[in-house]
């Protein structure tokens, strides 16, 4: 019996698995070495074109307003690299919510849960600079906002500066 209750409280203390919600470890596969990668689609951008065509026939000149629908660029996949769910832990995710309430991002409070308004202010980050308009944190805007180590690579590229 003495036993059993000293297992009670350290069972207690150990750390709890990252709540990543389904959806966004659906959109997370691992890759070659332990990588993990997110997964976005872009929209295509479609432009709305009104031209004058003359229509035939003698006399004086007639023309018609024709509009058509041109594709300036096709809907696409995208995968961009992505921290991996096991680091997801709440301290992890009170660091990104710290890092987003500094820039404007999160409207608060601090909880270290990954919820729809971390989520949303993790997409509206990433639109504005530039990175996938996704949900999932993307390692180079994890690297923006501090939060995530940069590559040996970064580092000596930005040691030659």
């Amino acid at each position: 019996m003495f036993r059993l209750l000293l297992l009670v409280p350290l069972a207690a203390c150990a750390p709890a698995a990252p709540q990543v919600p389904a959806f966004m470890a659906a959109e997370i596969e691992t890759g070659a070495g332990g990588r993990c990668y997110g997964r976005d689609i872009t929209p295509a951008v479609i432009e709305t074109v009104r031209e004058q065509q003359r229509e035939p026939g003698e006399g004086p000149a007639r023309y018609r307003s024709v509009t058509r629908q041109q594709i300036l660029r096709e809907r696409r996949e995208v995968l961009f690299e992505t921290l991996c769910p096991p680091e997801f832990t709440p301290a992890f995710v009170e660091t990104l919510q710290r890092a987003l309430v500094t820039r404007g991002f999160h409207p608060g409070p601090v909880t270290g849960q990954l919820d729809r308004v971390t989520l949303d202010a993790v997409q509206a980050f990433q639109r504005g600079s530039g990175g996938p308009d996704s949900p999932v944190l993307s390692l180079a805007s994890a690297q923006r906002l501090g939060i995530a180590p940069l590559t040996a690579e970064q580092l000596d590229i930005m040691n030659r500066r």
